[in-house]
């Protein structure tokens, strides 16, 4: 896909303007993807991939995706259902035997819906460090098994299961590993083989340092007094299945297109990726009341299906997600009923807002609802 956008003039204007103003030709930026009834409307790069090299950004550029990642873990742990390798009422204990006790009654289904309560392996980190010292830095980066024995190393979660809801990295990460046990294969591996290969998403990756290059590669940038600082890595940048995936707005249109065609599984066998968790009384889950960097809207009601975000914007129905880590922030916004829209974009700077781009986006292809 060149950058090639067929956007009639008035909404390309109206896109490169907004994009434009997020950015300049010297600084980190961005790359925006609009699609919409399956065409590539709108395919942009902004500013450039790092400072040193100065190479803009563009359509093959790969940005870490951060969060956004999650979507793929689910889709993987989806496939392995289907191929009778798991199931979603199976417990974490059923799967690792040395799990505690308290993983008995943590199913597949409570860690892809968040309902899990296991705690935060950051917290644990943090807690590790506290009493012992600095253990992990961007250079010595925290492992996904080092995380599961973080875990294991506790007695209890922070809530039973299905009683509550919040947002888990940890939950991604076993979900990541239980898909290298179930499968016999590497996460990484087994992503390449049923997802990205399949979509000839040739691009995407499950970036380990050390083991992958990265071709294109844009490098995260953080603002500090009002200069760009490259902020690439952290101590919780290994970690796999809840962030490690690099990708570029080029293959992410494949992706959408599988989606939108059930390419990996069919409608029916896709659906539980689209139902909003219900908690075990019946009840609507809702954001945790305590604001923390991964509480994006604290106290209010939250609709989580597998991997995706299910809330509506402005009556209409979507499934999206945002992802944020050291240096990234990246979208996928899919609106999914009439003139179904898509918008992805991926920035390696932590001062833009791309969910808020990106339904500005959507605004632009949507008449207000009265």
């Amino acid at each position: 896909m060149e950058m090639n956008s067929t956007a009639g003039p008035p909404a390309q204007q109206k896109l490169n303007q907004l994009f434009r103003a997020s950015t300049d030709n010297h600084s980190p930026g961005l790359a925006a993807l609009v699609r919409q009834d399956g065409k590539t409307l709108f395919a942009e790069g902004y500013g450039v991939r790092d400072l040193r090299s100065k190479t803009k950004v563009d359509a093959n550029t790969n940005f870490r995706l951060a969060s956004f990642t999650k979507q793929f873990t689910a889709m993987a742990i989806m496939l392995l259902v289907h191929d009778g390798e798991l199931r979603y009422d199976e417990s974490l204990a059923d799967i690792f035997l040395d799990f505690p006790a308290y993983g008995k009654t943590i199913t597949i289904r409570n860690l892809l819906n968040h309902t899990s309560g296991l705690p935060a392996y950051e917290d644990l980190m943090d807690a590790v460090e506290k009493t012992k010292g600095p253990a992990w830095t961007a250079e010595k980066q925290i492992q996904d098994a080092e995380v599961l024995e973080l875990l294991k190393k506790e007695k209890n979660g922070n809530f039973v299961p299905g009683t509550s809801w919040a947002y888990s990295n940890s939950g991604y990460v076993v979900l990541g590993m239980i898909v290298a046990k179930a499968s016999g294969k590497s996460y990484g591996e087994f992503l390449r083989e049923r997802i990205f290969a399949p979509l000839k998403m040739n691009h995407t990756i499950v970036f380990q340092k050390g083991k992958e290059e990265i071709a294109n590669r844009a490098f995260g940038h953080s603002k500090e007094n009002s200069a760009f600082k490259e902020t690439d890595q952290s101590a919780t940048s290994a970690t796999l299945g809840d962030g490690g995936i690099y990708s570029n707005v080029e293959d992410l249109a494949k992706w959408d297109d599988a989606l939108r065609n059930h390419t990996l599984l069919s409608e029916k066998e896709f659906q539980p990726a689209l139902t909003p968790v219900k908690l075990n009384d019946g009840s609507e889950p809702r954001w945790p009341k305590e604001a923390n960097d991964d509480n994006l809207y604290p106290g209010k009601p939250v609709a989580y299906g597998f991997g995706w975000f299910l809330d509506p914007y402005q009556g209409r129905q979507r499934m999206w997600h945002t992802g944020s880590t050291m240096g990234f922030r990246t979208v996928i916004e899919r609106f999914t009923e009439g003139h179904r829209l898509t918008v992805i974009i991926l920035s390696n700077r932590t001062d833009l807002e791309p969910e808020k781009l990106a339904l500005q986006v959507a605004d632009i292809f949507f008449p207000a609802k009265n």
